[in-house]
Formats: C-alpha cells, sequence, structure tokens
C-alpha cells in the first residue's frame, strides 16, 4: 500500500517517524550516561545504594517478591559483571545515538543499516522474552519492529523524492 507523503496520513507517518527519533535518541543519550556512571562509580558504592533502595522498599513492604531478587542479585554483582554492564550500556546507547543522527540527517545508507540493527534488536529480545518471559522484552520487540516499518517508509520517500544526503 502506497501512502502520498503529502497525504494527512502521510504527513502523520513523518510526523511519528521524527518523532520516534527523538524518543530513540534520549533513551540512547541516557543509556550511554547510565553506562558511564556505571563505569565511574566504585562497586560498592552501587552495592550500597541497592542495598539502601531495597531495604526501605521491604520496610514498607516485607513481602515483595521483587524486592528480594533484586537484593539477591546484588548481592552477586561482581566489579567485571559491573564493567560489563557498563560497557555493554556505553556501546550500546551509542550505536543507537549514531543511528538516530544519521537518520535524522537523511544519510541514505543508513536506513537500511537502521532497519538490520533494529532486526538485530527485535531477534535478541524476542529471543530474550521466550527464554525468560519477560513482557518487557516482547513490548520492546513490537516497538523495534513498528519502527522498522517507519524507517522502511520513510527511507522510499526519500530516495522518490531524491532528498538525501550522500
Amino acid at each position: 500500500m502506497k501512502i502520498n507523503p503529502a497525504s494527512r496520513l502521510g504527513r502523520w507517518l513523518h510526523w511519528l517517524f521524527e518523532a520516534s527519533l527523538v524518543v530513540k535518541g534520549l533513551l540512547a543519550g541516557g543509556e550511554s550516561l547510565g553506562g558511564l556512571g556505571l563505569l565511574f562509580t566504585p562497586n560498592l558504592t552501587v552495592l550500597t545504594f541497592v542495598g539502601w533502595l531495597m531495604h526501605n522498599h521491604l520496610t514498607e513492604s516485607p513481602h515483595a517478591d521483587m524486592a528480594e531478587v533484586v537484593r539477591g542479585l546484588a548481592a552477586s554483582f561482581t566489579v567485571s559483571d559491573q564493567h560489563f554492564y557498563a560497557l555493554y550500556l556505553c556501546g550500546h546507547g551509542a550505536v543507537k545515538l549514531a543511528m538516530v543522527v544519521m537518520l535524522a540527517r537523511r544519510v541514505l545508507w543508513a536506513y537500511p543499516g537502521a532497519m538490520v540493527l533494529l532486526a538485530g534488536f527485535v531477534a535478541y529480545q524476542f529471543h530474550e522474552f521466550l527464554g525468560a518471559g519477560h513482557l518487557g522484552f516482547l513490548v520492546l520487540s513490537v516497538l523495534d519492529g513498528f519502527m522498522i516499518g517507519l524507517v522502511w517508509r520513510e527511507w522510499n520517500v526519500l530516495r522518490l523524492k531524491g532528498t538525501v544526503a550522500a
């Protein structure tokens, strides 16, 4: 189904694409900053902070299973685990931020690259959903799948117009 870019639906889809770039950019920036914070925060400080949060939560709700799970995970959070997650968050955020910047600048080759990157995220998230059963991974997969559709549409519109950067 071909949608005229000048139609109301076409303009709305373009706006949705641009809004999703802003949201992805903000999340990617936050992810990178969180990774940097994790990289430069001593492990003991992280563990103390998590312990303080969980203590307050358990004081209010002593039978909170999630708080106990988080406390157990924090107890086994080693310095090497912290470095891995810090580097993962920094790298993952930087890649997504680069993707957003290139799409915002209308770099033609970035569109298929972004679709491949997002498809990789979808595959990983869906695999995690099937393995762990966390609904959040399924929601992220659906949102990234929708984003792939928006990128595909925007790429086709730009190729037809011939208004893209080299």
